[in-house]
């Protein structure tokens, strides 16, 4: 594969994620390896027409992309079933749809934005990497239709909205699946009083800001 934007660091970034695989408690395929830094290579020469990422520099990019969505696969429910369908809502350029699309070829995920370009961008890449198993689609939540086993999400600043979007769309025993920096404060959850809500941090190597993951169920 050639690369254009990451070609001096991809050897090195291939030999991380595999030093990596522990920590993230994960395996790695070598078709996985080129998916990944292909991905991460599109992102990062496509952003200035598409308006992917504020994030240019390839290592960045790889520890606060890359890294941080794969370091939610281990923990996403549900992980011992192969018939998942996952719904990322906000998904932007793929993140983490993209990344979960790629861990787990025998889930369904759909990538939700309203951004078209963003969108067209995962198709793209859907195309290019061979991903047959996730589903672009340029929408509104509010004009989506669907149920979804798990339900995830990394933009959405607050934890009421995302729930108040994703409820319509999630089965009966999903999860909701919100990747957060600090843990909510009381406050950030005060509302959701009908909802049983498990926070766990996340380690993301390389990285020393704070990451969590929030579970809600029904």
């Amino acid at each position: 594969m050639t690369y254009h934007k990451i070609s001096v660091h991809a050897e090195r970034f291939g030999d991380e994620l595999y030093h990596f695989a522990d920590d993230l408690r994960l395996t790695f395929s070598e078709v996985q390896i080129k998916q990944l830094l292909g991905y991460l290579d599109n992102l990062l020469l496509w952003t200035k027409a598409y308006n992917l990422t504020a994030i240019t520099e390839p290592k960045d990019a790889f520890i606060k992309h890359i890294l941080d969505c794969l370091a939610i696969v281990a923990d996403l429910p549900f992980t011992e079933r192969s018939d998942v369908n996952v719904l990322d809502i906000g998904t932007g350029a793929g993140l983490p749809s993209v990344i979960i699309a790629i861990m787990r070829p025998d889930w369904q995920v759909t990538a939700l934005d309203s951004n078209g370009k963003k969108i067209r961008f995962i198709k793209q890449m859907a195309g290019e990497l061979g991903l047959k198993n996730i589903i672009p689609v340029a929408s509104r939540i509010e004009y989506f239709d669907g149920q979804f086993d798990v339900i995830t999400s990394r933009a959405f600043a607050s934890l009421d909205d995302f729930v108040t979007l994703a409820k319509p769309y999630l089965k009966t025993d999903g999860v909701l699946y919100a990747m957060k920096g600090k843990a909510p404060s009381d406050e950030d959850v005060a509302n959701l009083t009908d909802w049983h809500i498990e926070v766990k941090p996340i380690h993301v190597p390389k990285l020393s800001d704070e990451r969590c993951v929030v579970y809600l169920k029904r």
